[in-house]
């Protein structure tokens, strides 16, 4: 699979507690990501931060529930992502999703770099 040098990230902020059809909502955007054959996608797992709400969700130990915050990166061409928006709006009650516009450095392909020979 190749990623267009000019491509799009897509973002979407949600709460670790956040479900689709009885599953954790993360999950099913990333299922739903490789079903559509997007490039990408990665789950980063935030220690604290506030939404709409601004009730602070964080990882301090007294606290019970910590619904933390989770951030869904996906990388792919403007066309791709576009496709999953509708997809995504079906699934989501509630979040933030930010699209912009980027420039793919490297994708999948390790540099194979000559070895350094010792004199």
């Amino acid at each position: 699979m190749t990623v267009p040098k000019n491509a799009v990230l897509l973002r979407i902020f949600i709460g670790e507690d956040d479900r689709h059809d009885g599953k954790p909502l993360y999950e099913c955007i990333v299922t739903k990501a490789r079903e559509m054959h997007l490039a990408g996608a990665t789950v980063l797992r935030g220690g604290m931060g506030f939404g709409h709400s601004s009730r602070v969700h964080t990882t301090k130990i007294l606290r019970l529930s910590q619904d933390l915050p989770l951030v869904v990166e996906i990388v792919d061409s403007e066309d791709k992502v576009s496709a999953l928006l509708p997809v995504l709006d079906s699934m989501m009650t509630s979040g933030l999703v930010t699209l912009e516009k980027i420039q793919v450095l490297q994708y999948g392909q390790e540099t194979i770099r000559e070895p350094t020979r010792l004199t």
